[in-house]
C-alpha cells in the first residue's frame, strides 16, 4: 500500500531579516566516503581536501523545515568533502543544494554563496517487509537505537527529488532517496545534541568570494538505517540528456554543455557513494550565521 504526497508546488515567501537565520523540522544527515578524485573536481583549487586513502567524508544532508524565514520547504545539501584552509581552518563543501522554494533559492545564492537551485520534492508512503536481525543483534542494535528499525512491517518514504531546468519545467537531474519511517509506537528519539557544521560556500556566478559560514544546531539525534540512493534509469537519463541538449544547441556550446554534464554526474557519484553513518535529526532547530569572507593560503606551504 502507498500513499502519495506531492509536495513539487514551487513556495514563495518572504520573510528572511537579519542573521542569524532559524530553521526548524527534522533532517537526514547521511555521512558516505567519497573518492578524492570525485570530491576534488567539486571544490576550489584554493582549498586542500581532507582525505585518507583515496577517500574524504561527504554525503547529504536532507531536511524538512516546517518553520525556517522562507516558510515550509524541503532541502537536499549534496556535500562533496571535507575541504581544508591551512592551517586550521576545515568545513564542509556543498556541490549542490536544491530546495522547492524560490525565496529559501534566491537568498542561498546570493547571501550565503551556494549553488542553490529549485526542484520538485515528491514524498511517497510504501508499507514494505523487513528481515528480522538475528537475536544475538538485537541488544547492539538497541543500544544504538536501530534496534526498532528492523520491525517488520516497516513504514517507508521514498522521496523523489527532480531539479528544474531554467528552460521550462523539464527535470535535469533525478534523484531517488527511500528513508525508514519511524513507528508511532516508538517514542525515543535520542538525546538531545548540540552540534556545529561549518561550511565553506561562494566561488560561483552570484557570489565570487570565497565564504565561510556555521550552521548550529540543537536537536534529538539517533543513528538509523541509511537510505538507499537510487538516480533516473539510464534509459530515461538519455532522453532527459537528449532533449535538453536539442533545446539548448543554439544558445551553448559544447564546452558549456559538458561542463554540465560532468556536474551532474559528479553530484550523482557523491550521492551513489558508500554510506557509512545516517543520523535523524528530530526536534531540530538549525541557527544560521551570516558568512564572512575567506583569504585563501598559499597552496605552495
Amino acid at each position: 500500500m502507498s500513499e502519495v504526497m506531492d509536495v513539487g508546488e514551487i513556495k514563495c515567501s518572504s520573510g528572511y531579516g537579519k542573521p542569524p537565520w532559524i530553521f526548524k523540522g527534522s533532517a537526514l544527515y547521511q555521512l558516505h566516503l567519497v573518492k578524492a578524485e570525485t570530491a576534488r573536481a567539486c571544490i576550489p583549487k584554493e582549498f586542500r581536501l581532507v582525505e585518507a586513502f583515496g577517500y574524504t567524508l561527504g554525503g547529504f544532508f536532507l531536511a524538512s523545515y516546517d518553520d525556517s524565514p522562507a516558510g515550509v520547504f524541503d532541502e537536499l545539501v549534496v556535500i562533496a568533502g571535507l575541504a581544508w584552509n591551512p592551517p586550521t581552518s576545515c568545513a564542509r563543501w556543498a556541490a549542490k543544494v536544491l530546495v522547492n522554494s524560490n525565496e529559501a533559492c534566491d537568498h542561498g545564492r546570493k547571501e550565503v554563496g551556494l549553488p542553490s537551485q529549485i526542484a520538485r520534492f515528491s514524498k511517497q508512503s510504501i508499507t514494505a517487509m523487513t528481515a528480522q536481525p538475528k537475536n544475538k543483534d538485537i541488544g547492539i542494535l538497541n543500544a544504538i537505537g536501530m534496534g526498532a528499525t528492523f520491525n517488520s512491517p516497516r513504514d517507508h518514504m521514498n522521496v523523489q527529488v527532480t531539479e528544474w531546468d531554467d528552460l521550462d519545467t523539464k527535470d535535469t537531474c533525478n534523484i531517488n532517496l527511500t528513508t525508514v519511517v519511524p513507528a508511532l509506537n516508538e517514542k525515543w528519539m535520542g538525546p538531545a545534541v548540540k552540534i556545529s557544521l561549518p561550511s565553506y560556500s561562494g566561488h560561483t556566478e552570484h557570489n565570487p568570494n570565497l565564504l565561510k559560514y556555521s550552521c548550529q544546531i540543537e536537536c534529538r539525534v539517533r543513528a538509523v538505517k541509511p537510505a538507499v540512493v537510487s538516480g533516473p534509469s539510464p534509459i530515461l537519463y538519455h532522453d532527459r540528456v537528449h532533449y535538453s541538449d536539442q533545446r539548448r544547441c543554439n544558445t551553448m556550446d559544447s564546452t558549456a554543455k559538458e561542463h554540465i554534464d560532468n556536474g551532474k554526474n559528479l553530484i550523482m557519484s557523491v550521492m551513489l557513494s558508500k554510506p557509512i553513518l545516517a543520523l535523524e535529526f528530530n526536534c531540530l532547530k538549525m541557527q544560521v550565521e551570516a558568512p564572512t569572507v575567506v583569504s585563501p593560503s598559499s597552496r605552495s606551504s
